[in-house]
């Protein structure tokens, strides 16, 4: 099976995840994918494969040296954004793009005037969805990759490796994939996540991330009587949203600047929830953002009472900078990885997180490395075939450079 036809099989598994969910993994049609996972990596003669219950998938393939070398993993999630439908996905293979514009069905274009990015694969092979559902790149095409290098070595005996480890996981799009992690299971000296972008992306610093979920209640009086006794939360919540910088959203910022997300309301005149995630990848301005949400709800308190609003403000994961610099290490060996498959790499910091961020922090170094994918979480996201062809081939020489580290 080559790398396009086991993507294209991966995306006709509906795996959204659910931020409403207290389930482990958030939804159940995860699972399904999960156990597919398992079998094919059974099928495919991996070593040590095993699911637990949360839908946390491990395997081995088993070193082919007798030298002693350190134990690395890849790891990619399964789950599919709550953004846009994850159902019903029909892809189709543009073939040797021409640089123009691309219809996805009627009425809906990909276009390079508002995706440049288009730009940078003129005669490559693209996957692309119909308009109507994301495409699951984000993290299908990662998963791909992984299972078509552990193929490819397990085919040449002649690339000297490891123990090398892969782990697939549920529920990365709500900030919960590295929450019920095994790392000891795992048992890797460091890892990678192939969860990033175009070619050459490579990232080991990313956001500092928190939700905050802001809670208003209000009191619903007749509006012909409601004088001195109405609290409108509809109002309140408009209130609220008014008080946060309007440049420090995600639409004007860039780089290294952190911003407000709104991400959704829920209210009528008796209650409203604002739901905000807060980023930045400077430690100290992340501290500022968390403590200037508190002072705007006791600003309102203070206005129109304590029992009125309120906010519940939650740490996410932090930036893995902190974790990687001590060990170049783990990065030096992706550099020249790429460099020898003819990639030109492209560090920069990753405007989000992955789970390589959470498990940074819990004793496993984890950059990010690009698995293709662009424009994630809606109907425009699409992949390049040669660029996740050339993501399995920095897996494998990333292997082959392991197995030399410690000579």
């Amino acid at each position: 099976m080559d790398i396009t036809e086991r993507f294209l099989n991966y995306t006709q598994f509906d795996t959204q995840s659910s931020e409403d969910s207290q389930s482990v993994p958030s939804t159940a049609k995860q699972l399904v994918f999960a156990k597919y996972l398992k079998e094919e990596l059974e099928r495919e003669g991996l070593s040590d494969v095993e699911m637990d219950d949360k839908g946390y998938i491990y395997a081995t393939l088993k070193a082919n040296t007798k030298k002693k070398t350190p134990t690395i993993g890849f790891i990619s999630h399964y789950d599919t954004s709550p953004d846009c439908s994850g159902a019903n996905i029909h892809p189709r293979i543009v073939k040797n793009y021409d640089g123009g514009d691309i219809l996805l069905s009627e009425g809906i274009v990909s276009s390079p005037t508002k995706f440049p990015e288009l730009r940078y694969h003129v005669g490559e092979d693209l996957i692309v969805t119909d308009g109507k559902t994301l495409l699951g790149a984000d993290d299908k095409a990662g998963i791909a990759e992984i299972v078509q290098a552990m193929c490819y070595m397990r085919d040449h005996n002649e690339i000297e490796h490891g123990d090398i480890r892969v782990a697939f996981n549920p529920d990365e799009e709500i900030g919960m994939g590295a929450h019920h992690f095994d790392v000891e299971r795992f048992g890797c000296e460091w890892a990678y996540t192939m969860d990033g972008g175009d070619l050459g992306d490579l990232e080991f610093e990313n956001f500092n991330a928190a939700s905050a979920k802001i809670h208003i209640k209000g009191v619903s009086v007749h509006p012909g009587y409601a004088k001195g006794k109405m609290i409108n939360a509809n109002r309140l919540a408009v209130e609220f949203a008014s008080m946060l910088p309007a440049e420090e959203t995600p639409e004007h910022t860039e780089g290294y600047e952190g911003f407000y997300h709104l991400l959704g309301v829920q209210s009528n005149i008796e209650q409203a929830t604002l739901s905000y995630i807060i980023r930045d990848h400077d430690r100290e301005r992340f501290e500022d953002r968390k403590d200037f949400i508190e002072k705007c709800v006791a600003q309102m308190q203070e206005k129109y009472g304590d029992d009125v609003i309120s906010a519940d403000i939650k740490d996410q994961y932090y930036n893995m900078k902190e974790k990687i610099d001590p060990q170049m290490h783990v990065i030096d060996i992706v550099l020249h990885a790429m460099q020898q498959c003819g990639v030109q790499p492209r560090v920069e910091p990753i405007r989000g997180g992955t789970d390589g961020a959470q498990l940074s922090f819990r004793g496993l170094p984890c950059p990010n490395i690009f698995a293709g994918g662009v424009n994630f979480h809606g109907p425009y996201e699409f992949v390049s075939i040669q660029v996740m062809q050339k993501a399995v081939d920095v897996i494998v020489k990333i292997c082959e450079l392991t197995a030399e580290y410690n000579d």
